[in-house]
């Protein structure tokens, strides 16, 4: 006859679950972790004891026991940030779809990156995301010894070793400059804030690039900086832009408008709106993020859409290779981005002659 403990009892064990269960300590191993094959009855019998017994799995300790856990470390910074919560939120489902748990910490600058991944190595974390923050390279390079691999989205490479997965901002900053030209532009404005991202500042270079590579004069290329990101930085560039209403200047060039994401070109637009300047009538506007708040009614933003899916199943994707073979060349992988047409700069067919 099975004892079964009593469910009052302090500390619940796997082999209390295994006695119960009438299997060993090692398939109550591999049936909770979903580590390993698991007859399905075996399985069923094994999830009931643990149900009955209130048994919860310490994974923890099961780090601690075979040097990793089945956590995966995720960096993250101002989560108020539309795209940025969008991102992590596709990182957490990822994450829990592959059978591991996610340790999120919130970083306000770039030491806590580092301090944060330290912290990972003690967890026995299998992973490191970054999505924010440049993790300096003696930090990845302890990450690394401690069989932890590292990969960032949207961030520069940090060190040998750490894989990065990135949006095409080139692609991106051609479909725009594409865009704005077809639709009759013919003076532009980048729109960026000061303390940029890497991702914001390549998407400038790339737009910079490819309105040069179709003959615009540099004098017809202006670059705007917010004194800070988000909606406020957009809406401080309308007052500061110099753009004018289409009525006092019926001959003026139509000014196409190009920003590195989706917040800025949102408090640009209602900036303009105050001014009685409107999009598409008075100038064309395209943002970068396709977030929900783009597709409002009240917006309907023309922008780039980023793929966060993709990017965090890529971006787990190079953790479990990097776990497999620690010495793969770094990887930079990029994932592909879409034009979205909505009101602020409409589809043209003459688009597609101009790529």
């Amino acid at each position: 006859m099975v004892k079964v403990p009593s469910p009052n009892k302090s500390t619940v064990t796997a082999q209390d679950v295994a006695r119960l269960a009438g299997v060993s300590r090692a398939v109550v191993s591999r049936a909770l972790s979903n580590n390993g094959s698991v007859s399905p009855q075996s399985r069923a019998r094994v999830e009931a004891a643990a149900r009955q017994l209130g048994y919860q799995v310490n994974f923890l300790a099961q780090g601690l026991n075979r040097q990793r856990s089945q956590l995966i470390g995720v960096v993250v910074a101002r989560l108020t940030d539309p795209f940025r919560s969008t991102l992590v939120n596709a990182l957490l489902s990822a994450i829990q779809a592959r059978g591991y748990q996610a340790l999120v910490t919130e970083i306000t600058d770039e030491q806590e990156t580092g301090l944060s991944l330290r912290r990972f190595t003690q967890f026995r974390v299998s992973g490191v995301v970054v999505t924010s923050g440049q993790p300096p390279e003696s930090i990845v390079r302890e990450c690394i010894e401690h069989h932890i691999p590292v990969v960032g989205i949207n961030r520069a490479q940090s060190g040998p070793s750490m894989d990065v997965v990135c949006s095409d901002n080139h692609a991106g900053a051609m479909l725009a400059a594409a865009q704005l030209r077809a639709t009759g532009c013919q003076s532009f404005i980048w729109l960026n804030y000061q303390g940029s991202t890497w991702a914001g500042r390549a998407r400038g270079e790339a737009f910079h690039h490819a309105l040069t590579a179709q003959g615009i004069a540099p004098e017809c290329l202006r670059e705007l900086q917010a004194p800070k990101d988000g909606y406020e930085g957009g809406f401080w560039a309308a007052q500061h832009s110099g753009l004018q209403h289409s009525a006092l200047l019926p001959q003026r060039a139509t000014t196409g408008v190009f920003c590195a994401n989706a917040l800025l070109a949102c408090g640009f637009l209602d900036g303009m709106r105050q001014q009685g300047i409107n999009a598409p009538t008075d100038f064309h506007l395209i943002g970068f993020d396709n977030t929900p708040q783009t597709a409002w009614e009240s917006y309907q933003l023309t922008t780039i859409h980023q793929q966060v899916d993709v990017l965090a199943a890529k971006a787990l994707d190079c953790l479990h290779e990097r776990a497999k073979n620690p010495e793969l060349a770094a990887q930079v992988i990029p994932v592909a981005v879409e034009l979205v047409h909505r009101r602020t700069s409409p589809c043209v067919t003459e688009q597609t002659d101009t790529l």
